[in-house]
C-alpha cells in the first residue's frame, strides 16, 4: 500500500511539473527583446485549460486521500473502543481468577484431603471441587483469550495510526501542488485576459466588441462563448433575448443554447448546480453578487465575467472585483 501511494505522487510530480514549467514559461514577462514570440491567445488559453484539468485531478485525488484519512480515523477509535473494553472485562475476569487462586492456596493440599476425610457429605464436596477446578479452567482460558484480543486491538490501533501519519502527508503535499497550480492559472488567466482586453480597447463601449477565446470544450466553456457573441446589446428588464437581457436572462439563454435548462431567476440559479469556492472558478461558471443574490454574471476567467448589467446599459464583460461578491455554482463541466 505504501509503495503504491510513493509511486502515486512520483506520477503526479513529474505530471505537475510539467506543467508548472509550461506555465512560467506562459506566465512570465511578456515582450521581451531578446526573449521567445509571445504565444497567442490560443495559445494561452489551452495553457489555461490544461492547467484546470490538473487542478482538478488533483482536487480529486486530495478528495479521495482525505476520505481514506477519515476511514484511518475511524479505524483508530474503533480500536481503542475495542481495546478499552477489553481491558475492562479484563481486570474482572484476573479478580475472578486471583479470587479462585487464593481459594485453591486457601484450601488446597493436605487441607483438601482433611476436609474430604471429614466431610458428612462427600459427594456434595466432590461435586463442588469439580465446579471450582472447571471454573479456574474457564477463567484462565478467557484470560488468555482477552489478552490475544487486545495485543490484537492494540496492533490495529498502532497500523492505522501509521496510515493516519502517511495520508496525512499525502494529503498536504497534494494541496501544496494544487495551490501552486491555482496561483499559476490565475497568472496565465490575468495575462490572457490583459493581452484580449488591450488589443480589443476599452470594453463595454457601443463601438467596442472583445473576442476572447475561452479556455475548455465542455457546455459551461460553450455557454460562455456564445454569451460573448451577445455583447453590446442592450439591459432590458425582465428579457431573455434575443434583443436584449437582463441578468438571469443572459445566464439562462446561454445555458439553454448548449441544451441545458435553467429558471429565469437568481435565485433559482443559485441552487441549480454546484456550488464552488472562488479559487475554482473557470469559465461557464455562474458568479452571483450582493447578499439577495439579485445579480448574476457567466465568469470568463481571469477574475473577469459576461454579464448583463443594469438599465441604460449592454451586455459587456467586466471584472467580478467590481461588485460584492456573494458565491459561485458550476452548472456544467
Amino acid at each position: 500500500m505504501k509503495r503504491s501511494g510513493t509511486k502515486a505522487r512520483g506520477v503526479l510530480r513529474f505530471s505537475i511539473a510539467g506543467v508548472t514549467a509550461a506555465a512560467l514559461l506562459m506566465a512570465g514577462p511578456l515582450g521581451s527583446a531578446s526573449a521567445d514570440p509571445k504565444p497567442s491567445l490560443k495559445e494561452l488559453s489551452k495553457q489555461v485549460e490544461e492547467m484546470h484539468v490538473e487542478i482538478e485531478t488533483l482536487t480529486e485525488n486530495y478528495n479521495g486521500q482525505r476520505e481514506k484519512l477519515k476511514a484511518a480515523q475511524k479505524s483508530v477509535q474503533s480500536a481503542k473502543r475495542t481495546l478499552a473494553a477489553s481491558e475492562s472485562v479484563l481486570r474482572t475476569k484476573r479478580s475472578k481468577a486471583m479470587m479462585l487462586a487464593q481459594n485453591e492456596y486457601m484450601t488446597g493440599g493436605l487441607g483438601n484431603a482433611l476436609n474430604f476425610a471429614g466431610s458428612q457429605d462427600p459427594e456434595n464436596y466432590l461435586t463442588r471441587a469439580a465446579t471450582t477446578y472447571a471454573l479456574q479452567q474457564q477463567q484462565g482460558a478467557e484470560v488468555l483469550q482477552l489478552t490475544k484480543a487486545m495485543k490484537a486491538a492494540e496492533r490495529a490501533r498502532a497500523g492505522a495510526k501509521a496510515r493516519i501519519d502517511e495520508v496525512t502527508g499525502i494529503v498536504q503535499d497534494l494541496g501544496t501542488k494544487r495551490d501552486k497550480i491555482v496561483k499559476l492559472v490565475a497568472k496565465v488567466e490575468s495575462n490572457l485576459f490583459k493581452r484580449a482586453l488591450g488589443e480589443a480597447g476599452r470594453p463595454g463601449t457601443a463601438a467596442t466588441r472583445v473576442s476572447l477565446p475561452i479556455p475548455g470544450s465542455g457546455k459551461a466553456a460553450q455557454a460562455a462563448q456564445w454569451a460573448l457573441t451577445q455583447q453590446l446589446k442592450p439591459y432590458i428588464w425582465g428579457a431573455e433575448g434575443p434583443r436584449g437581457y437582463d441578468c438571469s436572462g443572459l445566464v439562462m439563454a446561454a445555458y439553454q443554447r448548449v441544451g441545458i435548462s435553467l429558471p429565469h431567476y437568481t435565485g433559482d440559479q443559485w441552487t441549480a448546480g454546484r456550488h464552488i469556492p472562488k479559487e475554482e472558478l473557470r469559465a461557464g461558471d455562474l458568479v452571483f453578487f450582493y447578499n439577495d443574490l439579485h445579480h448574476v454574471g457567466i465568469y470568463l476567467g481571469g477574475g473577469m465575467m459576461v454579464h448583463a448589467p443594469q438599465t441604460g446599459d449592454v451586455v459587456r464583460i467586466a471584472s467580478i472585483a467590481r461588485r460584492p461578491y456573494a458565491g459561485a455554482v458550476r452548472i456544467a463541466d
